[in-house]
C-alpha cells in the first residue's frame, strides 16, 4: 500500500503558469485563464500586471471569502482577449491520444480537470493488461468523459453516469471528436443507479468516481459526500467483480484528506496494493498546486 504525490507529466496542451491569493493562472492550448482556486492561499510569484497580459480571460466569483466555495455560484467571465467559445486539446500517453473539447462555462469550469491525466494513464495501462475487449467499466459522476472515453479506447464496455444534461451532451461530443461509438449515456443520479445496478445483480470490471462535495440528481435528490461516501462505496464493491477488477475514488475540496478516502475504500475492498495520496499540478514557478486526492486499486 503507497502513498504518493502524483502529477501529470504527459500534457503538451495544459499548463499551470501561476498560483496565489486565491486564483491560478492556467495555459488549455493556446489560450491562457484566469480561475479561483480556494486552495492557493499564497502569494502569486508573477504580478497582478503580468497575470492581465498574458491571460484571454478571467473567472471572477461575487462572493466576500474567496478561499471557501459556496454551493451557489455567482460571477461570470471576463474576457481580456479575443477567445473562442470553445476549442479543443490534446492528451497524448504511451498507446492512446485523447481530444477534448473546452468551452468557458457558467460555474468557471472549462470541461477537463488536467490532473486526472494520471488516472487516465492508470485505467488505460490497466485495461490494456486485463485485455479489456467486453470489460465493463462504470464511470460515475462523470462530467464530460474523459475517463469514459480512455477506458473506451482500451476496449472496454463503459457506462457513463451523470445528473447533468449538458455534461451528458458534452461527453457525446468528446465521444465523437475522438472517434468512439457505443458509450452508454445514463442521466441520472449516482447513487440511485448503483443501488439499482446491485439490485439486478450487474458487475463491472472497472469502477470510476470522482463525486463532488454536494449536489442534487435530475429530480433533486440530495447529494453529500460527508453522509453517503461510505455507503457509495459499500454498493460499488458489490457490483465489482471479484478478479480482473479496478477502482479509482477521486475527491477534492471537500476537506476530507486521503487518509480518509483510504479508510472508507478499506472496509469494503482489499487495499493491501492500492496506491493513495494527493494529485498536483507541477507550476514553473514553482507554486505547486493540490488538487485533491485519489485512492486506487486493481485485482
Amino acid at each position: 500500500m503507497t502513498c504518493k504525490l502524483l502529477h501529470p507529466a504527459a500534457w503538451q496542451d495544459y499548463e499551470l503558469i501561476d498560483s496565489g491569493g486565491g486564483e491560478k493562472l492556467e495555459r488549455f492550448g493556446p489560450y491562457m485563464l484566469i480561475r479561483p482556486e480556494p486552495q492557493a492561499v499564497w502569494s502569486k510569484a508573477l504580478s497582478e500586471k503580468q497575470w492581465l497580459t498574458m491571460a484571454h480571460a478571467r473567472f471572477q466569483r461575487e462572493q466576500k471569502d474567496r478561499f471557501r466555495f459556496t454551493d451557489e455560484v455567482k460571477g461570470g467571465w471576463k474576457r481580456l482577449k479575443n477567445i473562442p467559445e470553445s476549442w479543443n486539446i490534446s492528451y497524448a500517453h504511451n498507446k492512446f491520444s485523447l481530444v477534448l473539447r473546452l468551452a468557458l462555462t457558467g460555474f468557471g469550469h472549462v470541461g477537463v480537470f488536467p490532473e486526472q491525466g494520471e488516472n487516465w494513464n492508470f485505467i488505460h495501462q490497466t485495461l490494456s493488461e486485463f485485455n479489456a475487449s467486453g470489460m465493463r467499466v462504470l464511470n460515475l459522476f462523470a462530467y464530460t468523459g474523459a475517463a469514459s472515453m480512455v477506458a473506451r479506447m482500451a476496449g472496454a464496455e463503459v457506462t457513463h453516469v451523470d445528473a447533468s444534461r449538458p455534461g451528458l451532451n458534452w461527453a457525446n461530443q468528446n465521444m465523437q471528436l475522438n472517434q468512439l461509438t457505443d458509450i452508454r449515456w445514463v442521466h441520472e443520479d449516482a447513487f440511485r443507479f448503483v443501488r439499482r445496478e446491485v439490485k439486478r445483480g450487474r458487475k463491472y470490471n472497472g469502477i470510476i468516481m470522482d463525486p463532488p462535495p454536494y449536489g442534487r440528481g435530475p429530480h433533486g435528490e440530495k447529494w453529500t459526500l460527508h453522509e453517503q461516501l461510505d455507503e457509495l462505496v459499500r454498493l460499488c464493491s458489490e457490483l465489482l467483480e471479484p478478479k480482473n477488477y479496478f477502482f479509482i475514488l477521486n475527491m477534492y475540496a471537500a476537506g476530507l484528506p486521503a487518509l480518509a478516502g483510504l479508510n472508507v475504500v478499506r472496509t469494503y475492498l482489499n487495499t493491501t496494493d492500492a496506491e493513495w495520496g494527493e494529485f498536483f499540478l507541477k507550476s514553473r514557478n514553482q507554486r505547486h498546486l493540490p488538487m485533491g486526492t485519489f485512492v486506487r486499486l486493481k485485482g
